[in-house]
């Protein structure tokens, strides 16, 4: 229980201590721990500069930068994005700008990286990594557009194949139907023949009873011949 309360006792006046500092003592100490790679407790304490002066550019940049550690790109940009328009330093906001650019290198975005590292080069044209990184960028830029080039040919050239193979198929499908229906016209009338036929034999065959019956029921007159 001791224990508890001294752990308590000491954040609190951690607390205090924080709250009493200025801007740059903050940013001094998160410098310490930054260099100690302890990013989470900078980061907190970077905040805390960055709260107590928002224009602050050196704040916004290291806290950008314990972010960009800490892989938390999306909150790092933001950071690196005002610490640019907030720093009156060139060589500090050719800075900015380059690590800037190197998050959306990460990401692949390559168009968003070049002009990151042009903007670095513009406040800093000896800036030596900037100028590798924008170079770096455009040859991965032009190979991801041959890439997708190239899939897009394969995609477009599946689809056309895709196309044909269905016209092909309804094609078959409209000579078989075709076919079909010529076999079943012929069915019916192979059917319709062998009716006919067979109706006109039975009709045959009725009349040629009609004809025996109608003489067998005449009388006989014929004379029989003499005996010799």
């Amino acid at each position: 229980m001791t224990k508890r309360l001294y752990i308590i006792v000491c954040l609190l006046m951690m607390f205090v201590e924080m709250n009493g500092q200025t801007s740059n003592q903050l940013i001094r100490e998160g410098n310490r721990l930054f260099s100690s790679k302890k990013y989470a407790q900078s980061e907190i304490l970077y905040r805390k500069a960055v709260d107590k002066d928002v224009n602050n550019a050196i704040a916004n940049y290291n806290l950008g930068r314990s972010l960009q550690e800490q892989k938390k790109n999306a909150e790092a940009k933001k950071f690196y994005e005002a610490a640019a328009k907030l720093e009156k330093d060139p060589i500090r906001q050719s800075s900015s700008y380059n690590n800037l650019g190197t998050i959306f290198q990460n990401e692949k975005d390559y168009t968003k990286a070049i002009e990151a590292y042009k903007n670095a080069l513009r406040h800093n044209p000896n800036h030596n990594n900037a100028r590798y990184n924008l170079e770096l960028c455009k040859q991965k830029q032009k190979q991801q557009k041959q890439k997708q080039q190239s899939s897009n040919d394969k995609k477009n050239k599946s689809n056309k194949d895709k196309d044909k193979k269905k016209q092909s198929q309804n094609k078959n499908q409209k000579n078989n139907q075709k076919k079909n229906n010529q076999q079943k016209d012929k069915q019916d009338m192979s059917k319709e023949n062998a009716e006919q036929l067979l109706n006109a034999v039975k009709q045959q065959e009725k009349e040629t009873q009609e004809r025996l019956s109608k003489a067998m029921r005449q009388p006989s007159d014929r004379k029989l011949d003499k005996n010799w």
